[in-house]
């Protein structure tokens, strides 16, 4: 396969994270709760993944290595959890601003662990995708009047971690089947986020049939597709560049919600948007 196949499949595991938002707030608006809603997501995403994974020839892994991708799937779990709590203090575009640092912390990681010092061409690449989030936010469309330390905290915190989990996957697990591998990574996320917020939900049969929709998209999208896609691109094309590629979860999540949501983007918004798809292609140019 070239290696722009593999930096494909990683730019489109970002657009899938980028579907997420959407179907959370609609399911925020149906009157579920944050619990509920994480709770399915990794619940169906881990039935699914695991179910595909009974039709494929699967390697027999050491009980190590099986551990140790269950536990580069922890980071992933934590992402969904902690970005989720931060929306509940901080406005929608702030917390986006927040999330959207992994993408110099992956440069940043891969710096510290590969001895990988970032080109002048990466580093414009990181202030074009920055600059386009604050566009595509729309920051500049409304007023901030405060702003919580507590939410800007649990997204920073949720954007360490899901830089943590591009980087792992792209180093663990390598020789193992990727639909394999996203499995045991949707495990890892599953145990951490019933461990943290127990499936209450799960014993009244009304919320589950309710939530149920939402859970399979958001599985779809949050637990099944990323993991896969980044277990096949990210041992590629680097956690450097995979951090630049998985950019497009922010335009994705801006065009998902004028289109489902109906909400008015502002030219500001889409010319951030044009930035951020600028800023990819400028990442993956050799220089």
């Amino acid at each position: 396969m070239k290696t722009w196949h593999y930096a494909f499949m990683v730019f489109l595991g970002g657009c899938s994270l980028g579907i997420l938002s959407t179907f959370v707030k609609l399911a925020y608006a149906a009157g579920y709760s944050m619990a509920e809603v994480t709770g399915s997501q990794v619940l169906v995403g881990a039935i699914i993944i695991w179910i595909v994974t009974l039709f494929i020839q699967k390697k027999k892994l050491r009980s190590l290595q099986s551990l140790k991708i269950v536990l580069a799937g922890i980071p992933m779990g934590l992402t969904g959890l902690l970005y989720y709590q931060s929306l509940q203090t901080l406005e929608a575009s702030l917390a986006i601003i927040c999330l959207f640092q992994f993408i110099w912390i992956g440069t940043l990681i891969e710096w510290i662990f590969y001895k990988h010092r970032p080109s002048s061409g990466k580093i414009l690449s990181i202030v074009i995708l920055l600059s386009g989030s604050v566009l595509a936010a729309g920051l500049f469309g409304e007023s901030v009047e405060t702003i919580s330390l507590q939410g800007t905290l649990w997204g920073i915190l949720a954007a360490f971690t899901f830089s943590i989990f591009i980087f792992l996957s792209g180093i663990i697990g390598k020789e193992v089947n990727p639909i394999q591998k996203s499995a045991l990574l949707s495990t890892g996320g599953l145990i951490v986020t019933f461990l943290l917020f127990p499936p209450l939900f799960l014993v009244d049969l009304p919320t589950v049939i309710g939530i149920a929709p939402y859970g399979f998209i958001l599985g779809i999208f949050g637990v099944v597709l990323p993991p896969l896609l980044f277990s096949v691109g990210m041992p590629h094309v680097g956690p450097s560049l995979g951090t630049i590629l998985t950019a497009s979860e922010l335009p994705v999540a801006v065009i998902m919600s004028a289109w489902v949501l109906s909400e008015q983007i502002s030219l500001y918004q889409w010319a951030g948007v044009a930035l951020i798809l600028c800023g990819i292609v400028a990442g993956n140019r050799k220089y």
